[in-house]
């Protein structure tokens, strides 16, 4: 019996050292390289900012015929939209725009250009498009235009119209070149080249010394990274964003992300996520907490988190932003699956993509139409992204419909994008 015992105790050691071994070859992040990025106290660039605001505001009060300082007025409440997450600066933003425009009659090429990019965030990319066509005819800085004309053509999925205009702008010495070829390859599955061309404006934002493009490069580098399953380099690549900016949300959101997918550790995820919603009010956050709540089992707090989303996507000014997150959410849920498809099929309308096509088929599939379902991820989302969550409703799609062998194929790939999808998908992974 002693010698049983013996054995027993010898093995549970062995597990208990295989399991360190397993984690620590798991951890790549360390709290330590990170810890001062989350207790900033003090936001310079937020304060730099509102003090920009302020300023103008100011001037545009006691002489409110120089219609350009609504231009200036635009940019910061832009930036404060960046670093806060608040809709409402990035509508403000909005409006001083139209008013620049009609004071002059739409007819200024970069007043047009600042309305487009402002239309791009808030995902209105036909009304943008519409705008860069006019300041395309005005001719005024023709290669800014054309620039933006590839960032909107690859956003509606007009990939004709993105190599033509990557044509005209074509120079390899030039980083905004380089990021939308970067990005072209990217949407085509050529992660590699993807990488490769943005570790050349990596280059290039360096010998310009400008942070803002350094920073911005960085965490770009560091999405890219974690798609090729390069995730050191991916933690890396955010901690030298932070570096140049203690304050970057989407940098801290990434590390969040690495702890959490990666090395599944959900309570350091959600403290970090904790520190950076005391800046940053995006919805984003809300969803993330859900997810890392819905691994830990917590379904209380998954849905308190879901519903402080709800509350704040509610918003009319947040428009279409969150159709994506919507559609899905709406799939799962008995009472919303017909406005899924609803809402699917504005998107398929505004935004004629194969990732709108993917979540149309999903809406239909979550509503038992698997047959509608399969005719659409056929005909318009089958060889037409690589996106992990597309490959997997497709998959998902594919196995209902009794086509196994297709959806098997799909599998393997999928479980390499297990990191990506994050840990709540590896079991549907396993199970297609």
């Amino acid at each position: 019996m002693k010698y049983i015992q013996l054995i027993l105790v010898f093995v549970t050691l062995l597990f208990t050292v295989s399991c360190k071994k397993e984690s620590k070859s798991n951890q790549i992040t360390n709290p330590k390289d990170y810890q001062a990025f989350l207790e900033a106290d003090s936001n310079k660039t937020l304060q730099f900012i509102n003090t920009e605001y302020n300023f103008w505001s100011t001037k545009l009060e006691k002489t409110p015929n120089q219609y350009p300082y609504y231009l200036k007025l635009a940019s910061t409440n832009s930036q404060l939209f960046q670093l806060t997450g608040n809709i409402e600066n990035l509508k403000e933003a909005e409006e001083n725009l139209l008013k620049v425009n009609e004071k002059t009659n739409f007819n200024n090429a970069g007043y047009l250009r600042a309305l487009a990019r402002n239309y791009i965030s808030q995902h209105r990319f036909k009304e943008a498009l519409t705008l860069l066509k006019k300041a395309e005819i005005n001719g005024e800085k023709l290669q800014q235009t054309n620039l933006m004309l590839v960032d909107v053509y690859l956003e509606l999925g007009n990939l004709k119209k993105v190599e033509t205009y990557l044509s005209k702008i074509k120079n390899v010495k030039n980083f905004d070149y380089l990021i939308r070829l970067s990005k072209y390859n990217d949407h085509l599955g050529k992660l590699d080249n993807a990488i490769k061309y943005l570790e050349q404006t990596l280059a290039i934002a360096k010998s310009s010394k400008n942070n803002t493009l350094i920073q911005w490069n960085y965490t770009n580098l560091a999405d890219y990274y974690g798609h090729a399953g390069r995730i050191e380099d991916s933690y890396n690549a955010y901690l030298s964003a932070l570096e140049l900016n203690p304050n970057n949300s989407y940098a801290k959101k990434g590390i969040a992300w690495i702890v959490f997918s990666y090395e599944r550790n959900p309570n350091e995820a959600l403290r970090i996520l904790d520190a950076i919603t005391k800046e940053n009010t995006s919805p984003d956050y809300f969803l993330l907490k859900s997810e890392i709540a819905d691994f830990m089992g917590n379904s209380v707090e998954k849905e308190k988190q879901l519903t402080l989303y709800y509350n704040a996507v509610n918003k009319e000014d947040y428009g279409v932003m969150y159709a994506k997150y919507n559609v899905i959410l709406f799939a799962e849920n008995e009472e919303n699956r017909l406005k899924a498809i609803e809402i699917a099929k504005q998107e398929v309308e505004e935004r004629p993509t194969a990732q709108s096509y993917d979540l149309l088929a999903w809406a239909y599939f979550k509503n038992n139409n698997k047959t509608k379902a399969l005719e659409i991820v056929e005909k318009y989302v089958i060889n037409n992204t690589y996106e992990p969550e597309a490959l997997l409703h497709t998959a998902q799609i594919l196995k209902a419909n009794g086509k196994k062998n297709k959806a098997t194929n799909l599998k393997s790939e999928l479980l390499g994008a297990i990191y990506e999808l994050g840990p709540n998908a590896e079991q549907e992974i396993k199970n297609i």
